[in-house]
């Protein structure tokens, strides 16, 4: 079968990958502490590793191929909200938290208090400080920029913020959370905490509508070349192969 259309096959998966990235950036806009998702890719030579190919070879039949994709970890701007419980990070640090998968790290800090005064996320994940999950009896909470978490003057707890060398290959798990690879944490160096404010995403609505418009046009025009195949080899079977 002609390389071209396994080209445009390999194009089209690749841009519809893509664009299911693109539209998840979009619609969590509005999620606070969300990193955008960036798509890569790798080059692909189809045939077998034992195939010796010549520089022709190698030319038609190197398609493009989604690799993964990179969490863009850019830190996003911070809002006031004038919630005492509403944390936020400045600097490259993430929030711990304990969920049914294990510790999760997130940006999202619109903590809250439960009726038995666990300090918890927006997914009812139970925050996490050095010492482990923070309960906050009755009264005003104060967090200092060190993450020291006080109520009524009185000190209960330090938040657990890690920070990660580059490169680490932190995975999303959903609702703004991330893994990480175990002993990947550290200690938080270059992070502090603002009390009642939020980081919104670090996706930019512009740069993620433009990114949209052109995989979306990107796929169209690998669709219309599989279509363009697909006929020449219909034509090919009914024309020319009965004459062999």
């Amino acid at each position: 079968m002609d390389s071209g259309y396994y080209a445009a096959c390999a194009g089209f998966a690749a841009q519809s990958q893509a664009l299911e990235l693109v539209a998840n950036n979009l619609a969590n806009l509005g999620t606070a502490g969300y990193r955008g998702q960036q798509a890569t890719f790798r080059s692909l030579l189809t045939g077998s590793g034992m195939v010796a190919w010549n520089p022709l070879n190698a030319v038609v039949n190197d398609f493009g191929v989604l690799n993964g994709s990179r969490i863009d970890l850019a830190s996003g701007s911070l809002t006031a909200t004038g919630d005492p419980l509403d944390l936020a990070v400045a600097g490259k640090g993430f929030f711990a938290v304990q969920s049914a998968q294990g510790v999760l790290y997130t940006r999202n800090g619109g903590f809250h208090r439960t009726s038995d005064g666990l300090l918890v996320s927006s997914e009812g994940d139970a925050v996490l400080g050095e010492q482990g999950p923070i309960s906050l009896p009755n009264g005003a909470v104060a967090v200092s920029s060190d993450g020291t978490v006080s109520v009524d003057g009185a000190v209960v707890a330090k938040l657990q913020i890690a920070e990660f060398a580059p490169n680490t290959p932190l995975a999303a798990a959903g609702n703004a959370l991330y893994s990480a690879p175990a002993g990947s944490a550290l200690p938080a160096a270059s992070s502090s905490i603002r009390q009642a404010m939020l980081e919104e995403a670090n996706v930019s609505a512009v740069e993620a509508t433009v990114q949209l418009i052109t995989i979306q046009r990107n796929a169209e025009m690998m669709q219309r070349a599989l279509t363009l195949f697909d006929s020449q080899f219909n034509q090919t079977a009914a024309q020319d192969l009965p004459r062999v």
